[in-house]
């Protein structure tokens, strides 16, 4: 991968992150694919969209990705808990749309740490957790010069060990890298 110094990433080991933004999924499955590991990605049964592991393929293998559905948000955080401290799954997906508790927050952090798992709450603009180690906001990003749609833009807008900043990026799926590069227009 050539990072060119995007502060934060790829996502710290044994902590909880977070994600928001339209471009959110996309930043889920390029994390999870650095990983070179199996992900999980859980969410709850009412949201009427239905994820295909074959539409991320540009950016993660479908093999390594498990769905699961559950059928409320505290039975999503359940599954995640449980797959975080067991380490049968190196990278856990939790897509959520409530706040999380302090308490919510906390369990899914001792359980990252217990497991040595990354976990990845996708969650909507404006909400996360205080326990939660970066926040990130991601956006696509239009540009007449380029052909594919992976250029977004990635900003780190909460990081409990360093300082925030902003990269516009891209995703080449032959490569399977990610490259920072110039704003659109420059």
């Amino acid at each position: 991968m050539s990072r060119n110094n995007i502060i934060g990433f790829p996502l710290r080991g044994s902590r909880i992150h977070e994600v928001c933004g339209p471009a959110a999924p996309f930043f889920a499955v390029i994390a999870a694919e650095l990983t070179r590991a199996s992900a999980l990605w859980v969410r709850e049964n009412w949201l009427s969209d239905t994820l295909c592991p074959a539409g991320f393929a540009s950016f993660l293998d479908p093999s390594r990705l498990l769905l699961a559905r559950t059928g409320s948000q505290a039975e999503t955080l359940g599954v995640a808990e449980e797959a975080l401290r067991s380490r049968a799954m190196p990278f856990v997906m939790i897509e959520i749309h409530r706040p999380l508790t302090l308490k919510e927050g906390q369990r899914l952090q001792l359980a990252a740490r217990t497991g040595s798992s990354i976990g990845l709450c996708i969650l909507p603009e404006g909400m996360g957790s205080n326990s939660a180690e970066t926040r990130w906001r991601v956006i696509p990003v239009f540009d007449r010069q380029r052909e594919d749609s992976t250029l977004m833009r990635w900003e780190i807008i909460k990081n409990k060990t360093g300082t925030l900043g902003a990269w516009n990026v891209q995703w080449d799926p032959k490569t399977r890298h990610l490259h920072v590069v110039s704003s659109p227009g420059k």
